[in-house]
């Protein structure tokens, strides 16, 4: 029992410290650490099965892993930062829409349902957005950023204010395409730029380095000019280093902010643990509203909403 104990304890206390220090490099760490809020809740049950078998020592070293863990996890479930900077609204969605497989009528009543200002599409493609089309989207949201591909390589943003194209944020590195646009933003005197997101995933060895040179070019919150906002699929969590680096430079996670942090979007059924790799990422002046996953068929994401206002004054 005390050998059994002690194994237990090392294993939570090694991903504790793999966590907390942001060691994971490689696969498969990477996508081992996406799964840190379980690793957690299973912590706990060893808490209670070491305490049972009166290990004092290996419960104390137990105890102090969870609280490493807990403190890393549980504020994305606590509501915080600012809900509203008291310029205008703009309401953001973005959906990995699976290589073009995406319910494409399922996508337009769900831009309708949250009267969507601007939505990024990951994974999509020509005939897609030609069907988006032909189901109204092009009346919703006219203005298009169109950096689709015959396959999942594409992405695309549509905006129902003017967008500017700004070339790909991910371009020089292995990525998918991750298009930015300037966005006009009525009765708002600041600038606005949104990316659509969405790095290689971290599969293997390979694609795992990519995945991490993906993250690496995004850009920085604001550079003293414009404010930015990243939205799509990252294909991380806020327990990767990679991604905590981006939210470094001065970026917010909608749904942290609203204490909805926690709630997964891939994938979005199947036996398979359910993790949250889907977001929408804030420049911290950026007051945060709303934020909310959304069911879309057709596709293995959820996609995510959030509704943030302008900071007044710009």
């Amino acid at each position: 029992m005390t050998v059994a104990a002690w194994s237990v304890t090392a294993g939570f206390a090694a991903f504790a410290l793999l966590r907390a220090a942001g060691l994971e490099r490689g696969y498969p760490l990477v996508p081992l650490v996406a799964f840190t809020p379980y690793v957690l809740a299973a912590s706990l049950l060893a808490v209670i099965a070491v305490a049972a078998l009166r290990r004092w020592a290996a419960l104390a070293v137990l105890v102090a892993a969870a609280v490493v863990l807990a403190v890393a996890v549980v504020p994305r479930a606590v509501p915080f930062g600012t809900s509203s900077a008291g310029g205008p609204a703009l309401r953001i969605m973005t959906v990995n829409v699976l290589g073009g497989g995406a319910d494409t009528a399922a996508v337009v009543a769900a831009v309708r349902e949250h009267d969507v200002d601007v939505l990024a599409l990951q994974e999509s493609t020509p005939r897609m957005l030609a069907r988006l089309s032909a189901e109204g989207l092009d009346d919703l949201l006219p203005h298009v950023v169109d950096h689709s591909a015959p396959s999942v390589e594409g992405t695309s943003l549509h905006s129902v204010h003017h967008l500017t194209d700004l070339g790909d944020a991910g371009e020089g590195v292995p990525a998918f395409a991750m298009p930015t646009a300037r966005v006009e933003v009525p009765g708002w005197d600041g600038v606005l730029e949104v990316t659509a997101v969405h790095p290689y995933p971290p599969v293997d060895a390979a694609h795992t380095a990519d995945w991490g040179r993906g993250l690496r070019a995004l850009p920085e919150a604001s550079d003293g000019g414009a404010l930015r906002i990243l939205a799509g699929d990252f294909n991380a969590t806020l327990d990767h280093a990679e991604l905590r680096g981006v939210l470094a430079s001065g970026y917010v996670d909608a749904a942290s902010v609203q204490g909805e942090g926690l709630t997964g979007t891939w994938p979005s059924s199947g036996p398979l643990p359910r993790v949250a790799i889907d977001h929408v990422l804030v420049d911290s002046a950026i007051g945060v509203g709303d934020a909310a996953v959304v069911p879309v068929e057709g596709t293995d994401h959820l996609g995510v909403f959030a509704e943030v206002t302008m900071p007044a004054g710009r």
